[in-house]
């Protein structure tokens, strides 16, 4: 269980990181991050809205962020930050691979992580 992120779950974290945080809109998907005091694990929301699709369409949409978000998150391990991550109508068709280059973007921009 070591690799299951800690999760934001509630409304007012979720509305905490979208007014206080920075917002990184890249093709797939935008992420929204905001700092914490702290050198705790990221923790990560997932949110798609019905402009996306039918629930069966938002569900796919919302496991293939959890899982680029999870593959980026070996190579790349976050601490002190909140992330949501909102899912696109243009996530359904992208390639895994560009989803995957879209959040490293995503976090470089928001100013998650360096360059490097």
């Amino acid at each position: 269980m070591a690799d299951r992120s800690i999760r934001l779950k509630k409304r007012a974290e979720f509305l905490k990181v979208a007014a206080k945080g920075r917002k990184a809109p890249v093709s797939g998907m935008v992420v929204q991050a905001l700092r914490r005091d702290d050198d705790d694990s990221a923790r990560h929301g997932f949110t798609v809205t019905k402009k996306v699709g039918n629930s069966v369409v938002r569900n796919r949409v919302r496991r293939r962020l959890r899982e680029v978000v999870r593959q980026v998150g070996r190579e790349l391990p976050l601490s002190g930050v909140d992330l949501v991550v909102i899912g696109r109508s243009a996530t359904i068709d992208r390639k895994f691979a560009a989803l995957l280059a879209d959040y490293r973007k995503a976090l470089k921009k928001a100013g998650v992580v360096g360059d490097a």
